[in-house]
């Protein structure tokens, strides 16, 4: 099983404040996918439809054939992103590169943060994986 949690995080008019708080889950069933982006049609966690830095598809979350969960920045139409994508696991943050993949703990939990280049944005999805 992987549960998501996707906290919006804006510093404009209120430095930190949390603009809402979504979750969804998924068991660890091989080919089982969850999205994460704008395009609420085939996206489970979405931020505002105005938060443009982040791709109508941006994350995908997917089950391999083993029961191991991965994350994919997807690639947009733009050459150049508007975000950067950061993946948070035992204690460390490593960059997540433009249309790259990287498996997630098992068993483990952490959080993947899309930053706005322009600004004190951000959508943190924290994740959960059960072993």
């Amino acid at each position: 099983m992987l549960e998501l949690t996707m906290a919006m995080v804006s510093g404009a008019a209120d430095a930190g404040a949390t603009a809402g708080m979504l979750m969804a889950d998924a068991p660890s069933d091989p080919g089982a996918v969850l999205r994460v982006g704008r395009d609420r049609a085939v996206c489970r966690l979405s931020p505002p439809q105005d938060w443009l830095f982040v791709s109508r598809t941006h994350l995908e979350f997917r089950c391999r054939i083993d029961g191991a969960w991965t994350v994919t920045w997807v690639r947009g139409s733009q050459p150049d992103p508007a975000a950067e994508v950061r993946v948070l696991t035992g204690g460390s943050a490593v960059p997540l590169a433009y249309g790259a993949t990287t498996p997630l703990p098992r068993g483990g939990t952490g959080e993947i943060v899309v930053q706005d280049r322009s600004g004190p944005r951000s959508v943190n999805v924290g994740f959960y994986h059960e072993s």
